[in-house]
């Protein structure tokens, strides 16, 4: 059924199911909220750790609501973030895990990275990918 009668809107619901379910298989998960928390985290991370530009471009080619999630609480004035290894990326995704924490957090990220490397140009993957320092991009493979 179409509400808007604009396609990416109207489905918009279902594609973004779609990430959600495709993670929680990939990372043998029941729970959609805990893949829903880790898309957010990631993404939050990646967009941090990437230049404006670079974060604009990888935006451009998500789904309309991952789009939104992306940009949520977005301040691009502190982009890229300092400091940007690894570790920080991995404490920063793992600190919103406090109650219910990572059983492999390089796994998980991981997982996310291969969510992305399914739904955005091969192009754009490797420039995000290529942006990242060379610990980070290990994480990519």
């Amino acid at each position: 059924m179409s509400t808007t009668g604009i396609k990416t809107l109207d489905h918009a619901p279902q594609v973004f199911a779609e990430w959600l379910n495709q993670l929680c298989e990939d990372l043998e998960w029941p729970d959609k909220s805990r893949a829903y928390l880790l898309l957010h985290e990631t993404l939050h991370a990646i967009r941090d750790f990437l230049s404006v530009d670079e974060a604009a471009d990888l935006a451009a080619q998500l789904p309309v609501l991952v789009r939104g999630v992306f940009y949520a609480g977005w301040d691009p004035s502190k982009t890229p973030a300092k400091p940007r290894s690894k570790k920080d990326l991995l404490a920063r995704v793992e600190a919103r895990f406090d109650k219910d924490p990572l059983d492999d957090p390089e796994r998980a990220v991981a997982a996310v990275f291969d969510l992305l490397r399914r739904h955005v140009s091969k192009g754009e993957f490797d420039q995000v990918k290529n942006a990242m320092r060379k610990p980070i991009r290990d994480l990519w493979d």
